[in-house]
């Protein structure tokens, strides 16, 4: 599998949670809370913070870890504002 497909896949999942919120699901949880937005950004300065320990530690596994946790709360912050992954990928080749 592809990066973009893994991506893609990622942000597949998060949309139908989006739309179906099913109880026992995290991603759906910060659909339906009523500070779910603030929660993904508290998630994203915390995740970063972590990334950044990880850089300074050389932890290339933490590394990779902490970078995917900043991925999917990105993504989930793209879906809060109904915006898709191709919206980020326009906005990275505008920058090309």
């Amino acid at each position: 599998m592809s990066d973009t497909d893994i991506v893609d896949e990622l942000f597949a999942v998060i949309e139908d949670r989006k739309e179906r919120l099913p109880e026992d699901s995290y991603t759906a949880s910060l659909f339906t809370h009523e500070k779910g937005e603030n929660a993904v950004l508290e998630k994203l300065g915390e995740e970063m913070t972590e990334l950044i320990l990880a850089a300074k530690d050389g932890d290339d596994d933490e590394i990779a870890h902490e970078s995917a946790d900043i991925v999917y709360h990105l993504l989930v912050l793209l879906a809060m504002h109904d915006m898709t992954v191709g919206d980020l990928r326009e906005e990275l080749e505008k920058r090309r």
